[in-house]
């Protein structure tokens, strides 16, 4: 099979589990209540993205990225639907990548059949060789599974500072993010190519110069992989710096879009968990902010063709 996914894609991602239990006990919400309220609240972010589908958002590139331990119902609804579903495979939260649900995972993939698997990976390319040779090995299995069913696979690099890293720009982690991660992550692009790792959408970290994105899609469409995208991650940042990541992504031959998700509902769903918020109302705050990213990025393109 082909890899790659070379059309427009604009994902609401709001697969986070580990911050929504967090919100939820920030929020007050009782611990015997919040699977259910956690689950509310993720319904309420669905309901923004069909809010932003009716107001204008282009069906046939508007995706939801979701999980199934909260948000089981909400990504069967959006199946059901025909929307784009990208769904994780990874345990939430760890620092080593490992299947959620083991040696069940392909089972969990074919009862839900999302458009995407998507799997985070935090990895750096001075990790220790050890941890690099099991992450290596997990993804290939899973790289194989999906490739060999025809299923499509979504790959959200995380590279996270090394001490060292941090202490070369002198504990600055701006200066990290604009001076060193861009070469760290084209690096471990090349890395998983070379262990046999080939996602059709790198989830990558967003960039501050549109140097890096050029450089960043150069090395993701390397070796003949004309048709990879690149989608723009919010990593939970303000809006004005995701805005700027947009904007450097956006028209760069292999940048397809985005994936993000704090940033476009954190506000809503707090304000629907503390009760500041009716349902309708934070609703329409997430389909807002949606819009706006979409926007931005399709304007920023149009303008550099």
């Amino acid at each position: 099979m082909a890899v790659g996914y070379d059309k427009p894609l604009y994902i609401l991602a709001f697969d986070h589990r580990s911050s929504f239990e967090e919100m939820a006990a920030k929020a007050g919400v009782p611990e015997a209540e919040r699977q259910q309220r956690i689950s509310e609240a993720k319904s309420v972010i669905f309901a923004g993205f069909e809010a932003a589908i009716a107001r204008g958002a282009p069906r046939e590139a508007a995706g939801i990225l979701v999980d199934e331990q909260y948000g089981s119902q909400v990504a069967r609804e959006a199946r059901a639907k025909g929307y784009i579903l990208a769904m994780p495979v990874e345990k939430s939260g760890q620092k080593v990548f490992d299947f959620e649900y083991g040696e069940d995972f392909g089972k969990h993939i074919e009862d839900f059949d999302p458009t995407f698997s998507k799997v985070l990976v935090r990895f750096n390319p001075d990790d220790d060789p050890e941890t690099k040779r099991i992450q290596f090995e997990r993804l290939k299995r899973l790289n194989n599974w999906l490739h060999e069913r025809g299923r499509k696979f979504l790959l959200e690099l995380l590279v996270p500072a090394t001490k060292a890293q941090l202490e070369s720009v002198g504990g600055d982690s701006e200066r990290y993010d604009r001076e060193v991660r861009p070469g760290l992550t084209i690096q471990a692009v090349a890395e998983f190519y070379e262990a046999g790792v080939e996602p059709d959408v790198w989830k990558i970290e967003g960039l501050d110069r549109r140097e890096d994105c050029e450089r960043m899609a150069a090395q993701v469409r390397s070796g003949g992989r004309d048709r990879v995208g690149c989608v723009v991650l919010g990593r939970g940042a303000d809006p004005e710096r995701v805005d700027h990541w947009l904007r450097q992504g956006a028209g760069v031959p292999g940048y397809i879009g985005f994936a993000i998700g704090r940033t476009l509902w954190w506000d809503g769903v707090q304000g629907f968990l503390n009760g500041t918020l009716t349902r309708e109302q934070a609703a329409d705050k997430i389909a807002t902010n949606y819009l706006h990213a979409i926007d931005l990025f399709v304007q920023v393109a149009a303008a550099a063709d």
